[in-house]
C-alpha cells in the first residue's frame, strides 16, 4: 500500500460525491464506518482540527452510500441506522436513488 500524502477536508468529499457534508461528517464521526487509517484528524489551530479523508475512505464512503441507495426502504434504514439526526435526514431523506 502506497503511503498517503494528501488528504480531503469533508467539505471537499462532499463536493466530489455531491453529498450534503453534514450527512459525510456525522457517518465519518464514527471512526469503525471506515477503514482504519482513511479518517484524518488534522490540527490548524491551538485547539482546532478537521476531519480529512484519504483517497480510499472518499472511495469507502462512495461505495457505503451507493449500496445504501439500491432502494427507499434501504436509504432510509441507513439514515436511520448511521445519521439519526433529524436534520440531516429530512435533508437528504428525500433525494433522488443514484
Amino acid at each position: 500500500m502506497a503511503a498517503t500524502t494528501y488528504v480531503c477536508s469533508i467539505a471537499h468529499a462532499a463536493d466530489l460525491l455531491r453529498e450534503d457534508p453534514g450527512l459525510l461528517e456525522v457517518i465519518v464521526s464514527n471512526d469503525d464506518n471506515l477503514s482504519y487509517g482513511n479518517i484524518v484528524s488534522v490540527h490548524i489551530g491551538r485547539d482546532d482540527y478537521i476531519t480529512a479523508l484519504t483517497d480510499e475512505g472518499i472511495h469507502e464512503l462512495r461505495d457505503m452510500l451507493a449500496s445504501a441507495r439500491v432502494s427507499v426502504e434501504t436509504w432510509h434504514s441507513f439514515l436511520d441506522d448511521f445519521v439519526g439526526e433529524p436534520d440531516i435526514i429530512a435533508r437528504v431523506k428525500n433525494q433522488p436513488l443514484r
